[in-house]
């Protein structure tokens, strides 16, 4: 396989082990924010009113990185392949002065950048690698008999070097499939393969020093485990998690730069005893609040991580807002909780979802409660201006930088 310099640099330093990190080679902060024609198109939609006037007034401001834009899935998986090293890269270029690694462990016990553990055969070309293939919790299956096309591979199905050697692809699969090539060929119509060919993934440890090359702050996700714990009867959840923030501190990274994530409570818990400068900046994320019934009883848990010492909690976009009276975007129950707690908000995610118009007439997790409000694109800046003024969010994860750090300059956010 032919390494391009950069791809070198990043392999030469997984070969370090436990030392600390060199900035890969041709790594360094870039100067020249770069976003690209969406931010305009989608305020051009806008409907006219004083906010598309105010943003329209920063269409040639020069722009600057801001930590409030948060690079999901490396910053750019609307068009390149999630936590790809070129997602991270046009993520950062888009102003994303945050960058996100979704961590996973592999057989070797090894940390890499995934999603999901178990997400390897719609994100990589793995079911295409007959010996990996073979290796998957789940080897493809063709579709037959009015089956559809299955398969499941997992991080932890393979080791290091293994991972190393796939490609990364756009999220998808085609469940009509009768073999390997066609199951990958599954991308949504409203994202595109132009920058797939062969995605780099990512170790976490080149995460790390990819971060940090770039001048920017890093927020991990601790990925629950689809394995039995402890994994191989020795390698337990506190061990998953420690070893997570052991990669900052061998890399010598301040806590103050680190703002880890998980979905379970009790890896927050862990972190605040265990590593209490990194349990200060952890961020708690919630997803306990998804229907009517459950909703309520979220706002209230507020209280008690507030008292258990989490001071980050970040919700989906919807729980921190509702339709008003008046059919104006309105800040929620749970953003006023959250504010008259002290807690810091952050929120996800911005630009994961297609056309506005498809949400309005179909529904999307995003905008479970402002359905009926989001009718065309431009209305998402709307919704960001909700968020920020009135939920006073933190952050905001995006699948497409570029939009948020727009409205981060605009209003002077973070920059």
């Amino acid at each position: 396989m032919h390494l391009t310099p950069l791809v070198a640099g990043l392999v030469a330093l997984a070969a370090v082990g436990n030392a600390t990190p060199c900035p890969p080679k041709g790594i360094k902060p870039i100067k020249q924010i770069e976003l690209g024609p969406r931010p305009y198109f989608l305020v051009n939609n806008m409907t006219d009113g004083p906010l598309k006037k105010k943003l329209q007034e920063c269409t040639e401001k020069p722009m600057k990185p801001s930590k409030w834009s948060i690079g999901h899935r490396g910053g750019a998986p609307l068009q390149f392949p999630e936590h790809s090293l070129e997602s991270n890269l046009a993520g950062a270029r888009m102003g994303a002065g945050v960058l996100e690694c979704d961590v996973a462990f592999t057989k070797d016990r090894e940390l890499v950048c995934r999603h999901s553990q178990c997400d390897l055969h719609t994100t990589t070309n793995i079911v295409a690698i007959p010996e990996l293939n073979a290796k998957c919790t789940q080897p493809f299956k063709a579709a037959a008999g009015g089956k559809a096309a299955s398969a499941k591979c997992c991080t932890s199905d393979i080791t290091l070097k293994e991972f190393k050697s796939l490609c990364a692809k756009m999220d998808g699969f085609n469940a009509s499939a009768t073999n390997a090539k066609d199951y990958l060929a599954g991308t949504p119509n409203w994202r595109t393969d132009l920058y797939a060919t062969c995605g780099t993934v990512l170790e976490h440890k080149e995460h790390i020093a990819l971060v940090e090359g770039l001048g920017l702050q890093h927020t991990p996700e601790l990925k629950a485990p689809e394995v039995k714990m402890p994994f191989e009867g020795t390698y337990t959840q506190e061990q998953y998690a420690q070893q997570f923030i052991d990669n900052y501190k061998k890399a010598r990274v301040p806590a103050s730069r680190v703002f880890a994530q998980s979905f379970d409570y009790r890896d927050v818990l862990f972190w605040l005893k265990a590593e209490p400068a990194f349990g200060k900046t952890a961020i708690l994320l919630d997803e306990s609040g998804d229907t009517p019934e459950t909703y309520p009883q979220a706002v209230k848990n507020l209280t008690a991580y507030h008292a258990a010492g989490v001071r980050t909690v970040a919700p989906p976009l919807y729980y921190l807002v509702e339709t008003g009276k008046d059919g104006k975007i309105v800040p929620s129950a749970y953003a006023k909780r959250a504010a008259e707690l002290g807690l810091r908000v952050i929120t996800w995610s911005l630009e994961r979802s297609g056309p506005l118009a498809a949400v309005h007439r179909n529904g999307d997790y995003y905008y479970t409660s402002i359905r009926d409000v989001v009718k065309k694109d431009g209305d998402m800046y709307e919704l960001l201006d909700v968020l920020y003024r009135g939920a006073k969010v933190a952050g905001l994860f995006s699948d497409w930088s570029a939009t948020a750090t727009f409205y981060a300059n605009c209003v002077g956010v973070g920059v």
